[in-house]
């Protein structure tokens, strides 16, 4: 059965039975999951970051960008909005991939980012 909303659940891990409708947000880890909204009950795992999904709290829950679970069966593909689940259109598969080409380049970017401060902030600490 579709799920028409999400509420939250803050967790330090993950249960081992994930309850329909509840979205569990790990904030040690940078990571949600629940199960996909489509009643599949396959669990649909998001890393929080800037380059991958992004997530929102104000007494309701929202993640952005929309949730493509491309690898599922169910092809489901949707947007958790302020706790709603909004339905998005299907993605053909080259769409799909082409999605998932350009997550992978933004990923791959954020990455060098983050590796090229790092390195700047060491040469700093090492100087002084």
């Amino acid at each position: 059965m579709r799920v028409t909303s999400m509420v939250p659940e803050f967790v330090t891990s993950f249960p081992n039975e994930l309850e329909s409708g509840v979205l569990y947000v790990s904030a040690e880890f940078s990571t949600a999951t629940h199960l996909c909204a489509c009643g599949c009950r396959r669990e649909v795992v998001t890393p929080l970051s800037p380059a991958q999904w992004v997530l929102s709290f104000d007494g309701s829950i929202s993640v952005r960008p929309s949730i493509g679970n491309w690898a599922l069966p169910c092809q489901s593909h949707y947007v958790i909005d302020h706790g709603d689940i909004r339905w998005a259109r299907p993605f053909t598969r080259d769409q799909a991939r082409l999605n998932r080409d350009a997550d992978h380049r933004k990923l791959e970017e954020a990455n060098r980012t983050k590796d090229r401060w790092w390195k700047r902030f060491l040469r700093r600490v090492r100087v002084r």
